[in-house]
């Protein structure tokens, strides 16, 4: 059996597994990414949740055949560098060749959306299609494309973005500087703010009663509002559909992928979500007189998803 390590670094955590030559995680551990601290800092947190992942594996380094990161940011893979991570606040810093270093094995760098779809693509939901995007509904929407059972990264290695594709011309500003990005408004931020304005125009709906429960305002509150039979929480999940099928229409209007995956915080309201979708989608979609459509699917690995999908990198290289 040939074992991998998969690693994870996330703005918040990072996590660490160790995985099988059958996509099966036998351990993983987690520590604080502390990236305010700086790139140090950071990189040691990874050692440490590394070791430990190796060590409750019943391993030793010398057993893995190579390590796989995925990271927020744009990577450079031959030259095992992230040239930039806004999250993180790096720039051309040698991941790469300072993790190689430590362990004494090869190292394979990889957009951490790009990780997460190759994990569903290898052992999750998208396990057995040809062609997958995957994508990930959290502060922002991830994205990761897999053409030909490869991760499709661009000839810059920061193709793939389709969070910043515009969906709403001079609509919201987006973090990344456009106006009307698709993340600005298919993330759960932008369900959130959606349901922020929908309190300041209705304060006497379902929608404040349930924040004001809940401590803030969360991308679930619309929906539980409109499982209540708020008026003005069905008229936000309308509107955050509406824009989400939008974006994902585009997608497959241009991929036309075998299936579309979906992910994160957003999606743990299942069919509420999924049905609606799904029948908006298809009022759009170019192909929609084919004999074989895009199918939309939950994800299936949740927070597993980077680790494994890193850890195999390795493996089909």
């Amino acid at each position: 059996m040939k074992y991998y390590l998969g690693i994870d670094i996330g703005g918040t955590n990072i996590k660490a597994g160790v995985v099988d030559e059958n996509a099966v995680m036998l351990s993983s551990a987690s520590v604080k990414t502390e990236a305010k601290n700086g790139y140090t800092a950071a990189l040691d947190n990874l050692f440490k949740a590394a070791d430990s992942a190796i060590e409750l594996s019943g391993l030793t380094p010398d057993k893995l055949k190579s390590i796989g990161v995925g990271c927020p940011g744009t990577m450079d893979a031959v030259g095992g560098q992230v040239l930039y991570s806004n999250n993180l606040r790096w720039e051309n810093v040698p991941l790469g060749a300072d993790i190689a270093k430590r362990y004494n094995v090869k190292v394979y760098l990889e957009n951490d959306a790009n990780a997460a779809a190759y994990g569903e693509y290898i052992a999750g939901a998208a396990k057995g299609a040809k062609n997958a995007v995957v994508l990930t509904l959290g502060t922002g929407v991830g994205a990761g494309i897999i053409i030909d059972g490869k991760i499709y990264s661009g000839s810059n290695f920061a193709g793939g973005e389709i969070g910043h594709t515009v969906i709403e011309m001079d609509g919201w500003e987006c973090t990344c500087g456009r106006k009307g990005c698709f993340e600005a408004y298919a993330s759960a931020t932008g369900l959130v703010r959606m349901t922020a304005e929908m309190i300041k125009l209705k304060p006497e709906s379902r929608l404040k009663e349930l924040a004001e429960l809940g401590g803030k305002i969360s991308a679930r509150t619309a929906f539980n509002a409109a499982k209540l039979g708020d008026e003005y929480g069905r008229a936000v999940v309308n509107k955050y559909i509406k824009y989400l099928a939008c974006g994902i229409a585009n997608v497959i209007n241009i991929f036309q992928p075998d299936i579309l995956c979906i992910g994160g915080g957003v999606c743990n309201e299942g069919d509420n979500l999924l049905i609606p979708l799904k029948k908006a989608v298809a009022k759009q979609i170019y192909s929609k007189n084919s004999s074989k459509n895009t199918e939309i699917v939950m994800c299936a690995l949740a927070n597993d998803a980077g680790v494994i999908g890193s850890a195999m990198l390795g493996k089909n290289k």
